[in-house]
């Protein structure tokens, strides 16, 4: 089955990227040798791999990485380090008048609205 993968580097002047590819050490030789000048990477070397997660759905990776794009530094810090709990935290509406996009699923996980939980889906840091 194919894998898909959603990643975050940090870079040199401490900003996040993050990415989503079907080949995690293709992709991050890619940025690590500079091989694309217009990549937000591209003057931000060196990088380094602070976390990534594997998809068996395309459209999920996608989605997640979407998502992830979206979040505050303090967000993508909860899942570098593994705080789900702060993440929650982070994730809960302040007023009524936000409302969440979901991905359909079949379960779901604590963290992601999205996420299987039937070890599809697997989190590394």
């Amino acid at each position: 089955m194919k894998q898909y993968y959603v990643y975050i580097l940090k870079c040199s002047d401490n900003s996040y990227y993050t990415g989503f590819t079907n080949d995690i050490n293709r992709r991050l030789n890619e940025h690590s040798f500079g091989l694309n000048k217009e990549c937000y990477t591209y003057n931000k070397r060196p990088l380094q791999l602070m976390f990534y997660t594997e998809f068996n759905d395309v459209l999920q990776a996608i989605a997640f990485e979407k998502q992830v794009k979206g979040w505050s530094r303090k967000k993508k810090e909860a899942i570098i380090n593994n705080k789900w709990e702060d993440l929650k935290k982070l994730s809960e509406c302040l007023t009524k008048q936000i409302t969440r996009i979901s991905v359909r699923t079949s379960s779901r996980s604590p963290a992601f609205d999205y996420a299987q939980d039937d070890n599809s889906v697997q989190y590394h840091r």
